[in-house]
């Protein structure tokens, strides 16, 4: 059974879309642990990060790159932290966290309730801001 990431991926799902590549897609975390949090997913479906081919993983930490990059553009913080868990959706993906401290880093914490518009405005922002690197 396809994982919601791959729904999303195929476009049967509705994302607040920050990037996408030929191999992966870049979109904000519905339940952030701070506003700009964003998932990095590649297409190829597996459960885990390391499951993926040398190729897949290359590029999509090449994408995360980017993304992280425009994050930081967009987003007011210290540092972009990088999160690799991977329990709640078996398919594997990157959270990519504008952190002002390091506690800002723990899943553990409340998640943010955003209404749709600032999801959009978020995501609009990091956008452009990827956009501008390529």
């Amino acid at each position: 059974m396809a994982s919601i990431f791959t729904k999303i991926i195929q476009g049967d799902i509705p994302c607040y879309k920050v990037a996408e590549s030929e191999e992966a897609i870049a979109f904000l975390d519905i339940r952030p642990l701070s506003k700009g949090h964003t998932l990095v997913v590649p297409k190829t479906e597996v459960d885990k990060l390391f499951d993926l081919s040398e190729e897949d993983f290359q590029a999509l930490w090449s994408f995360a790159h980017k993304v992280a990059k425009g994050i930081e553009a967009a987003i007011p913080c210290n540092r972009v932290g990088v999160a690799v868990l991977g329990f709640e959706v078996p398919h594997a993906h990157i959270h990519l966290v504008p952190l002002r401290t390091e506690g800002d880093l723990n899943f553990a914490l409340p998640k943010l309730q955003l209404t749709a518009e600032c999801m959009e405005e978020l995501a609009a922002s990091i956008a452009h801001e990827v956009a501008e690197l390529v």
